[in-house]
């Protein structure tokens, strides 16, 4: 059974930290892409971050670069969001997602399994 098991979240004031992780069982890890994506009040999901099990190459949207940094520690099949600098915008439900293509992606509609979602919220 794929499981994504995310841990992480919470509340933070603004220019705070959090980190998100994903702990992922199920599936061969090192051939699939995990990334997330976040989904705030009123709006669509956003990709916000990838990165490949694989070969390590990574995506961040703009409205994070610079800010969050994704990492795997592959021998525990876990990947990590690091999220700085929070801004009221990054408030949303951050989803960890799979994509057995393996490759980097942008759009939410390549996942194939979806953790719970954990709630960030960012005041100001």
């Amino acid at each position: 059974e794929v499981q994504l098991v995310e841990a992480g979240g919470g509340w933070v004031q603004a220019g705070g930290s959090l980190r998100h992780s994903c702990a992922a069982s199920g599936f061969s890890f090192d051939d699939y892409a995990i990334g997330w994506v976040r989904q705030g009040p009123g709006k669509e999901r956003e990709g916000v971050s990838c990165i490949s099990s694989s070969d390590g190459s990574t995506y961040y949207a703009d409205s994070i670069k610079g800010r969050f940094t994704i990492s795997t520690d592959n021998a525990k099949n876990t990947v990590y969001l690091q999220m700085n600098s929070l801004k009221p915008e990054d408030t949303a439900v951050y989803y960890c997602a799979a994509d057995h293509m393996g490759a980097v992606s942008q759009d939410p509609l390549e996942y194939d399994y979806w953790g719970q979602g954990t709630q960030v919220t960012v005041s100001s």
